[in-house]
């Protein structure tokens, strides 16, 4: 595997590449970048796996949407310094939506249809909540929390719990669950455990 990995020329881009993404019957869906990990788990798992440069991590296409891409098929370019992914896509795989990201021509307007990014945001606050965990920022509640311990994660869940039992109306109800799933989420990176292994085991439940 490390051999294929370094019969891409990764210096050119900086330590990624491009990637174009198709599916199975020779639709464009979208244009990537990998690194030398994003290719490695694409390889060790058999799904698509990306480099984000927004958020500066490795990211498994799907982990939270679902929209998975289980790769058929991987091809290189004549310089070793573009890939080219066939996949069999589950659901859309657009942001917006539309299965592939190139579904209007220049010049049209852009779709929105209606997804559930629910998960999204938990997802992007999990990952907050992790870093702020190995790397504490001053004032940050947050890194204060995990500086106090356990016993003070385990009770201001609790707290919250309480809050959210109490709640006397629709609005007070919304943002004290919001806190709970806040501190929730604390507790659990404080406990080594990530969102994806409870919505694992709730997946497993639903079969």
């Amino acid at each position: 595997m490390e051999e294929l990995i370094e019969k891409i020329n990764w210096e050119k881009n900086n330590g990624t590449v491009p990637v174009v993404v198709q599916d199975t019957k020779g639709e464009v869906l979208t244009l990537a970048y990998m690194d030398r990990e994003a290719l490695r788990r694409t390889l060790e798992t058999g799904y698509a796996h990306y480099y984000s440069r927004s958020q500066g991590r490795v990211r498994m296409k799907g982990e939270v949407s679902g929209n998975t891409q289980k790769v058929k098929e991987i091809r290189v370019d004549c310089d070793d310094d573009a890939l080219l992914l066939i996949v069999e896509q589950k659901g859309p795989a657009c942001h917006t939506g539309n299965y592939s990201c190139f579904y209007r021509k220049l010049g049209e307007p852009e779709r929105i249809l209606p997804m559930d990014y629910s998960l999204v945001i938990l997802r992007e606050l999990e990952e907050l909540i992790r870093k702020r965990k190995e790397n504490p920022v001053e004032d940050s509640y947050t890194s204060k929390l995990f500086k106090a311990g356990r016993e003070r994660i385990y009770k201001k869940f609790g707290e919250e719990a309480v809050e959210v039992l109490v709640a006397e109306t629709r609005e007070s109800l919304i943002y004290e669950t919001a806190d709970m799933l806040y501190h929730l989420l604390v507790l659990l990176a404080y406990n080594g455990v990530s969102l994806g292994e409870v919505m694992a085991e709730l997946r497993r439940r639903r079969k």
